[in-house]
């Protein structure tokens, strides 16, 4: 377990900071996925068709290293979650920022089907996993009553960046082209996500530092870096917090009903993310209104991010189920909606209830899981997680490719998205907090 010289307390009480570092490593973190989301999610959708024709390739030729990306992640997931938890989230988020630039500086070079797997698929895709584990553990553990705005100020910031940075990579491939996209993309990664996380993300929980979470005070005063942190873990007990080890969070059926329902979530995700401006060029929209439409989904679900985690804050997390199982529910009947009628203000309906509801859902599904599991293996049951829900995630773009180039649609992928949506949203429902563990390990133990 990670060893902290109980000096660092004392020079905290001698020299109090101005600002909860906490609200630095979500800066840090807003700012890291506000360009690298830009990127990675929400720009290969305007990269898609470029390279495509670029190559000479089909489109789900093209999309096989995004599901490359997810099947890396998968893997590495459980790996990255562990080392966060044991030896803090700083470095191997640093690590992951850094190659995520020059994976993108590395794009220029993409000249076949097995460089763009290589560069964009495991390169870009194992160091997006990277940085996303280690951050948002970070952030689990510097907040507990306030973890749910702070999580949505994140997301909210990841959202962001399909508002301003994919209608940038849209010109910018238009004025040069989406190398010279993939390049600049890498140089801004590296001048300011980098800095910014090497000296903004802590290395341990604020306890080591001698905070509570939060940034909350207390009374007592605290010189042993053990004691501190047991006074933490009781500190999250006012919110009926409990830390569960990994082992013990894999034996509660909760944990695979979360699975469940969010592996549901994870076809659905790149069907709008991938191949959204795609669909919307097929029914007859140029590239840039393409992007505006996208964008404005994307805006529309800013608000319901922040707000939802607001509320998370403020309500037992056996209700926080309910919020999410509604988000889904909205997602399946924004798609159910176009299916029926296919007609432009229906189409504005489906992108605004996808919209509301993909906020929702993005900005709840870690502060969920961290009030039903705890602090202490944060990282590893997200990267468990994770790695189950990979298949899916790599299956998910490879068949919507598959489904254009055989019927030169994408409507056949909405209908099956529609559904798993819907049963997304009943499975949450029912997904109730796990009953607290018979034996309550130490706080630092993880297993």
């Amino acid at each position: 377990m990670i060893e902290q010289s109980d000096e660092s307390l004392d020079r905290k009480k001698k020299n109090p900071p101005k600002m909860f570092a906490g609200w630095w490593t979500v800066i840090s973190a807003g700012v890291t996925g506000f360009w690298g989301a830009g990127y990675y999610h929400y720009g290969f959708g305007a990269l898609l068709k470029p390279i495509s024709s670029d190559l000479g390739i089909s489109h789900a030729r093209t999309v096989i290293p995004t599901s490359i990306g997810r099947l890396r992640g998968g893997i590495e997931g459980p790996l990255t979650g562990w080392i966060s938890d044991r030896y803090g989230p700083r470095l191997i988020t640093a690590i992951g920022v850094f190659m995520f630039g020059l994976s993108l500086m590395l794009m220029q070079y993409v000249n076949s089907t097995w460089s763009l797997v290589l560069i964009w698929g495991i390169m870009l895709g194992t160091s997006s996993n990277l940085y996303t584990t280690p951050i948002n553990t970070a952030l689990a553990n510097w907040f507990v009553k306030k973890r749910g705005l702070a999580m949505a100020i994140k997301r909210t910031l990841d959202g962001l960046s399909g508002v301003l940075v994919l209608p940038l990579i849209i010109w910018l491939i238009d004025v040069s082209d989406w190398r010279t996209a993939c390049i600049i993309g890498g140089v801004v990664m590296w001048l300011v996500p980098l800095p910014l996380v090497i000296f903004g993300v802590k290395r341990h929980r604020p306890e080591y530092y001698g905070f509570y979470p939060d940034g909350a005070r207390s009374s007592e005063t605290v010189d042993d870096t053990s004691q501190m942190l047991r006074k933490g873990a009781k500190y999250a007990t006012e919110v009926a917090e409990i830390e569960f080890t990994i082992r013990q969070a894999m034996s509660t059926p909760t944990f695979w009903l979360l699975l469940v329902a969010g592996g549901c979530n994870y076809l659905a995700f790149p069907l709008i993310n991938v191949f959204g401006i795609d669909f919307l060029e097929d029914i007859g929209y140029d590239r840039y209104w393409a992007g505006k439409m996208m964008a404005m989904m994307v805006a529309v679900s800013l608000l319901p991010r922040l707000i939802s985690g607001y509320f998370s804050d403020r309500v037992s997390r056996n209700r926080m189920r309910f919020i999410m199982a509604s988000a889904y529910t909205f997602q399946a009947l924004g798609f159910g909606i176009y299916l029926l009628y296919q007609t432009t203000r229906m189409l504005y309906t489906w992108l605004i209830l996808n919209g509301i509801g993909m906020g929702i859902s993005y900005a709840l599904f870690a502060p969920l899981r961290a009030r039903y599991y705890g602090r202490k293996a944060f990282g590893s049951i997200h990267g468990i997680q994770e790695a189950l829900m990979t298949p899916m995630g790599f299956v998910a773009p490879i068949y919507v490719g598959w489904v254009w180039d055989n019927t030169g649609s994408y409507l056949p992928a909405f209908k099956l998205v529609t559904i798993l949506l819907f049963v997304a949203a009943v499975v949450m429902a029912f997904t109730k907090a796990p009953k607290p563990p018979a034996r309550i390990t130490d706080v630092t133990q993880l297993a």
